[in-house]
């Protein structure tokens, strides 16, 4: 099929809820994506931070091959062997929780909501959350992201969510009260635009939900699977949540998401409680092992902080180079370049030039490479931006 052919399905037949690019991706491989007409684009925003470890990653795509002749699903009324291995690799390199399996991050963050729920006292129905946060699209994770935007057509949305400024330790502490179950944050904010927490905001936190009897609950959708250079970025700031959600690049690729609490405050999800069709489905699960055992054996957490480091050095030089750059953040492979004026025009003469980059919160530019890239493809990245944005200048 031609481009045109494929771009005529989806007006057809394809709810129009995404602002698509008029490109037909037909190929992954690597840190580059293969249009349909030719082009070979350099992904450093691989499948919106899903494929962490590359597009089709090797060792991935034989797991999927081998588990798809044996075993694709079987509900969870059994046991399966690839959801119990992949919750003890993942529980023995988090804090040693139990693990529930889904979909998405969404769902991941809609089971931590209402573990939370359980596991505290009735009169307990209230979270906090912070501005600038994104928690996902469902009704509870829609009403849980503090950006007024998300919220629109969709009023009135769930009660007991309350917002707070990021990283306000002062403005945290005023909005607790007995009522609140959970405090639900990320250690890194990356839809709202590479926001870094500190860890005296961390550790405020963990503080006022010990004293409290309320929980702790770190959405690393975007920030687990060593994207930061560490398997989980909350093991970057001294400070032990009670429960993690991820998914992204938990999957290489694949769809799944998961819900990690410690076993005390996991208790609470007794039979009959939550549950998910699809979550921990073999075929998954045999991909997030491979992701886990890619990683480590081929050093990616060392990789990712690494060349984190070194696309941070490189972007600050461009900094220095082109006025409309005002500060560069990040920890790992998930880097924000904080602009003057909009990005999204910048973004797209990139994709002209063979770069894939990302643009949010209108002005800040997200590199998120996969931590397989090399030094030399980090170069090629920072050179296109270089050029489009001394062309932009002119």
């Amino acid at each position: 099929m031609t481009t045109q052919e494929t771009i005529d399905l989806f007006d057809k037949y394809v709810i129009a809820n995404y602002s698509r690019l008029p490109r037909v991706i037909v190929k992954g491989k690597g840190c580059y994506c293969f249009d349909a007409d030719g082009n070979k684009i350099l992904d450093m925003f691989p499948g919106w931070a899903v494929s962490a470890i590359g597009h089709c990653h090797p060792k991935v795509v034989e797991a999927l091959r081998k588990q798809a002749g044996e075993l694709l699903h079987i509900d969870n009324t059994f046991y399966s062997e690839p959801q119990g291995k992949l919750a003890k690799l993942l529980s023995e390199r988090a804090f040693g929780g139990k693990c529930f399996f889904c979909n998405s991050g969404a769902e991941a963050n809609e089971a931590a909501l209402k573990l939370a729920r359980l596991h505290t006292s009735q009169e307990k129905y209230k979270f906090i959350t912070a501005e600038g946060s994104f928690h996902g699209r469902t009704f509870a994770t829609v009403a849980a992201t503090a950006q007024p935007k998300y919220h629109e057509g969709f009023l009135p949305l769930l009660p007991g969510f309350i917002y707070v400024p990021f990283n306000d330790i002062t403005a945290l502490e005023s909005a607790f009260s007995d009522e609140v179950a959970g405090i639900l944050v990320e250690p890194i904010q990356g839809e709202g635009g590479i926001n870094i927490a500190t860890a005296e905001y961390l550790q405020a936190i963990r503080r006022l939900c010990d004293e409290n009897g309320a929980v702790m609950i770190l959405d690393e959708v975007q920030t687990g699977m060593g994207r930061t250079g560490k398997w989980f970025a909350y093991q970057h700031f001294d400070v032990v949540p009670d429960i993690i959600t991820m998914a992204k690049a938990l999957g290489g690729g694949v769809a799944i998401g998961a819900m990690m609490a410690k076993e005390e405050v996991a208790a609470s999800f007794v039979p009959g409680k939550h549950a998910s069709t699809f979550g921990g489905n073999a075929l998954a699960c045999a991909a997030a092992v491979a992701v886990v055992e890619a990683i480590e054996e081929d050093n990616l957490l060392e990789n990712a902080a690494r060349l984190g480091r070194y696309t941070k050095d490189k972007l600050e030089q461009l900094k220095q180079k082109h006025y409309i750059i005002d500060n560069v953040r990040g920890v790992g492979l998930m880097i924000g370049v904080q602009l003057t004026n909009p990005g999204t025009e910048i973004v797209d003469k990139c994709l002209q030039k063979g770069l894939r980059i990302n643009c949010t919160c209108d002005t800040v530019l997200r590199f998120m490479p996969p931590m397989i890239a090399t030094k030399s493809q980090i170069d090629q990245a920072v050179d296109i931006l270089d050029t489009v944005l001394t062309e932009s200048a002119k």
